[in-house]
């Protein structure tokens, strides 16, 4: 898997050398929850809100539940669904390349159906690796149509605290490193022409205020192919994380 994750880094930012690329710098807030019923069964929910470019604005709310089974205590599996806005400014073209005039709209919704898996282990002493394979069906509002798409997520999160711990971490600084790349499964010459979708890399600087509860704050650089001009965006991130 670090082999795929490395051939997809490359092939993303030799992408990005030969292609206009638009840089935008924006902030992103996420609240992630996972409350435990009992040994089997639990509940998944994060929210989001990320901003426009240079601040201006807020562009995008997410609002992810979903129900967890616990396999065993280092992995569990979860469906869930996911409602996503998008926020447009008004200053949106009315004509669309190549045809007539229409009403543009100003908020675009995506529902999506997903399922992941997420397996932990300790690569060392003291830190925490997680992976994450997600699939997602998407259902995408658009200016002039609609489309369903799916898509493969591959994420992972390594933990790392600053100070030896006598037993589990439940106290302290840590650090925190991950990335995700995303790839489309279907339909993806109605999106951007390419299997390849987006990268997403973050490292952050993180306090665990208790077992049940950590804050952090880190940059995040996501590399977006588009059709026509990728992106690059530089995110500041805030996100707090909660466990029941």
């Amino acid at each position: 898997m670090r082999k795929i994750t490395l051939v997809v880094l490359f092939s993303v930012f030799g992408t990005m050398l030969y292609a206009q690329t638009n840089q935008q710098n924006t902030g992103w807030f996420m609240f992630l929850n996972s409350t435990k019923f009992n040994d089997k069964w639990g509940m998944h929910f994060d929210l989001q809100l990320r901003s426009e470019d240079n601040w201006d604005r807020l562009r995008n709310l997410l609002v992810r539940p979903g129900v967890t089974y616990y396999i065993n205590k280092n992995s569990n599996a979860t469906v869930g669904y996911l409602f996503t806005q998008t926020y447009l400014p008004h200053l949106y073209p009315v004509f669309a390349p190549g045809t007539t005039p229409y009403e543009p709209k100003f908020t675009l919704t995506e529902h999506r159906i997903w399922q992941q898996y997420i397996y932990n282990h300790q690569p060392w002493k003291g830190a925490v690796l997680s992976h994450r394979f997600r699939l997602e069906q998407r259902f995408i509002e658009r200016q002039t149509d609609n489309l369903f798409s799916q898509r493969f997520r591959y994420f992972f999160r390594l933990v790392q605290p600053l100070k030896k711990q006598a037993g589990a971490f439940e106290k302290g600084m840590f650090v925190a490193l991950q990335n995700e790349f995303f790839l489309n499964l279907q339909n993806k010459d109605e999106l951007n022409g390419s299997t390849f979708d987006q990268n997403r890399a973050y490292l952050a600087v993180g306090y665990r205020v208790s077992k049940a509860f950590d804050v952090e704050a880190g940059y995040l650089n996501q590399a977006v192919k588009g059709a026509s001009v990728n992106t690059m965006n530089n995110a500041v991130q805030l996100a707090l994380y909660t466990r029941f």
